[in-house]
């Protein structure tokens, strides 16, 4: 569409440059017109993202991004800002509002949801909800996830959001947090055909990131291949077997599947979040618009290969042991220390990180009042004479300045010592 404009453009200001002037009045206008176009023409390149040049593996796709979980670190990217519409790849943010409210106790997996009339209405992919049908919270996830049930997803976005489109609010606003600047959704499921419904490659892969690292628990989901669920209506009681959508689980690969969400419509055409895992490297592929659905597997293996066959991930699992540091004016004389994270860096070259090198540097002390996790030092890596990062060191808990009390329990005790010297 983007490229569609700029040729238009470019079209437009040369059929008018070609126009001749018939008087003088018509050279002034003719001068005003081209400078006209030229502001167009900039106004339009510049509202457009920059487009990186691709330069990972051969894929069918037109738009993906290959991303490490733990670093964010962009493997390679093509037309990865090009907004798209993402079909059911939008339920891995239902997903993410699903476990932020378990994680803060609004919601349990026991919880029984109701189906409304609103959510059995769905169409496309689902797992055949009745209304007034009452699942629990796990199997909807299930269904979900599995199954990418369209019913499952309005029920959930109804249990938590009160209704569809106040979760939808809900989950433009935590897009906003992630930093996923050309994501809008329209509803929870991707099923909508509005032009308005769009999101990217690097939109995906971030909430995909979002998901995976801070909920690791998803892959308990996202790794069943078949599972039963029992409807149980006015019509009586049946099983239904949930299939997962994707395939990949099935591939043989040399790599970890862990996941995880399909998307697919005669709009969206072909879509994919896959991730796996590989000697500590987490991995994910976002594919949008593939041909065909064989086509998305096969982009998402290729970009996943390309990955695991370049990166090498150092993580510091044991980094220096640190000192006591002392605090002057405190309430106790030391503060014990702790690092702030752990330190991780990824390479894209196949390096050897048996050569990295730590330097650790301190505080000469510390002033009272201390705060749990005020900075006091920087414990930092080089490779090959470079800097490669470096990890804040900082207080493990609070010291607070010290009180007259405290003094004269310290001269007591200093005159006491003296008193067995002498």
């Amino acid at each position: 569409m983007r490229v569609g404009k700029r040729i238009i453009c470019g079209i437009m200001a040369g059929i008018l440059f070609m126009v001749e002037p018939v008087s003088g009045y018509g050279m002034m206008r003719e001068g005003t017109w081209k400078k006209d176009i030229r502001n167009q023409i900039m106004e339009i390149q510049q509202m457009q993202p920059e487009l990186t040049p691709y330069t990972g593996p051969e894929i069918t796709a037109p738009s993906a991004i290959l991303m490490e979980a733990s670093t964010g670190t962009v493997i390679c990217e093509k037309n990865a800002d090009e907004p798209r519409n993402p079909a059911s790849v939008t339920k891995i943010m239902t997903l993410i509002l699903i476990f932020d409210a378990l994680q803060s106790g609004k919601i349990r997996l026991t919880d029984e949801v109701m189906t409304s009339a609103h959510a059995k209405s769905m169409g496309g992919s689902q797992v055949f909800l009745e209304e007034g049908e009452i699942q629990t919270v796990e199997t909807l996830i299930k269904c979900i996830v599995i199954a990418s049930g369209n019913d499952a997803s309005v029920a959930m976005a109804e249990f938590i959001g009160g209704d569809e489109g106040t979760f939808v609010k809900m989950m433009n606003e935590r897009a906003k947090g992630l930093g996923m600047e050309h994501t809008k959704f329209i509803d929870c499921c991707g099923l909508t055909d509005s032009p308005e419904h769009v999101t990217t490659a690097r939109d995906i892969a971030l909430m995909s990131r979002e998901l995976i690292t801070k909920y690791p628990q998803i892959t308990n989901y996202t790794t069943i291949w078949m599972e039963n669920i029992t409807h149980v209506t006015k019509q009586g009681t049946k099983e239904f077997g949930l299939s997962n959508t994707n395939k990949l689980l099935k591939m043989a690969t040399n790599f970890e599947v862990t996941g995880l969400k399909t998307g697919s419509t005669s709009i969206a055409k072909y879509c994919l979040s896959a991730t796996a895992k590989k000697d500590g490297v987490e991995l994910i592929a976002a594919i949008m618009a593939a041909p065909d659905f064989k086509a998305r597997f096969k982009d998402a293996v290729t970009l996943l290969n390309y990955g695991y066959g370049n990166c090498r991930l150092y993580k510091d699992e044991t980094p220096p042991e640190l000192p006591k540091l002392s605090v002057t004016g405190g309430k106790e004389p030391e503060v014990e220390l702790s690092y702030g994270e752990t330190f991780t860096y990824l390479g894209l070259h196949g390096e050897d990180f048996s050569g990295v090198e730590r330097e650790l540097m301190l505080e000469e002390s510390a002033k009272a009042p201390v705060k749990a996790g005020d900075q006091l030092g920087t414990l930092r890596y080089r490779f090959n004479g470079e800097e490669i990062g470096n990890i804040p060191v900082i207080a493990a808990r609070d010291v607070d300045p010290a009180g007259f009390s405290d003094y004269v329990k310290w001269m007591m005790g200093w005159w006491r010592m003296r008193g067995e010297e002498v």
